[in-house]
């Protein structure tokens, strides 16, 4: 008897799981059909257009009385906006083929409120490597990903971004300044404590990771390690995948002090000596803080031979309008 209550427990399984599957496959090939159906609609918009007939820009009688008619003969789904959509989606991506299939068309209508073509075109392919949702994309997007890594590179390594996405090859290749915890949902004026601040990061992990890119995976928090008989605790440490490296953290609510670098350098010794194992590179620390001196920094940090990498971090989206017009100045565009 518990042998058949076996078989039958399996077979009930195997339901689940090719339900689940085919379920999953009819998703994705609804969603293709979906993205091709809205280009297929703005090319159709597009070449009334191009006969002369009327321009539909957002606003224009031609996408109101479309929408209206359109509503009519075949039900919901064809609202004005949704139309303005379809037609900048056909001219943004005018070869069908460019259109990425692993893409849903809430990241297109996403990415259509991109205006920048650099911008837009990061964030597709780096949607595409990270397997990002819709919500992910959009949050990287308002807080301005490209821009902020943007900031650190010249202009030959801002067109590679934009072209290839985020590459990982080296430690300053995870480094954002500054970080964006808006997520946390901790006013600006509120005074923080570390350990409160680790506490929120840890809570909202997910969303953490996703700030710090692709190839982290969380090892531990308050790591503690002990030299001559004394007891550090490192607030948050990592393991980057991709750089097969761990990466250190401390969290700063105030302006970075030379002793928290001396105190990070430390802990990547203590680490590369007695940590890191047959196959692990030189693990890397990252300081985050509430503000920073540039000078300070450069001076500390010069000399070491540890990987340590000082940043601010935010609880505020960052002014994006403000970081296009410094990435404007790399590109020297005027």
């Amino acid at each position: 008897m518990k042998q058949v209550d076996k078989t039958y427990k399996k077979l009930i399984e195997d339901i689940g799981v090719t339900l689940q599957e085919k379920r999953e496959n009819a998703a994705i090939a609804v969603n293709r059909e979906l993205v091709a159906a809205n280009w297929e609609i703005g090319r159709h918009i597009v070449e009334f257009e191009q006969h002369g007939k009327e321009k539909a820009e957002y606003g224009s009688s031609l996408l109101t009385n479309l929408s209206k008619d359109l509503k009519l003969a075949y039900g919901k789904g064809f609202g004005k906006s949704n139309l303005y959509l379809c037609r900048q989606f056909y001219l943004q991506y005018p070869i069908f083929q460019t259109v990425s299939g692993k893409l849903s068309w809430s990241h297109y209508a996403e990415l259509l409120t991109v205006s920048d073509d650099l911008s837009r075109a990061f964030y597709e392919k780096q949607t595409i490597a990270e397997n990002w949702g819709a919500r992910e994309m959009k949050r990287q997007i308002n807080a301005s990903l490209f821009e902020r890594l943007a900031l650190s590179k010249d202009k030959e390594q801002v067109l590679a971004l934009s072209e290839k996405g985020q590459l990982i090859e080296e430690a300053s290749d995870i480094i954002k300044d500054p970080y964006i915890f808006e997520f946390l949902g901790l006013p600006e004026e509120q005074l923080v404590k570390e350990r409160q601040l680790e506490t929120k990061l840890i809570d909202n992990l997910q969303q953490f990771l996703l700030e710090l890119g692709k190839g982290f995976s969380f090892v531990a928090r308050q790591y503690k390690i002990t030299v001559d008989n004394q007891h550090f605790y490192i607030d948050l440490v990592f393991y980057h995948r991709i750089l097969k490296c761990f990466v250190l953290i401390d969290l700063k609510t105030q302006k970075v002090k030379h002793q928290d670098i001396g105190q990070m350098n430390l802990y990547l010794n203590y680490f590369k000596e007695e940590e890191n194992t047959e196959g692990d590179r030189e693990p890397i620390g990252i300081i985050i803080a509430k503000d920073k001196h540039e000078f300070l920094v450069k001076y500390a940090t010069g000399g070491l031979s540890s990987k340590i990498f000082v940043s601010k971090y935010q609880l505020y989206l960052p002014d994006q309008k403000q970081l296009e017009n410094k990435v404007k100045q790399i590109l020297g565009d005027d």
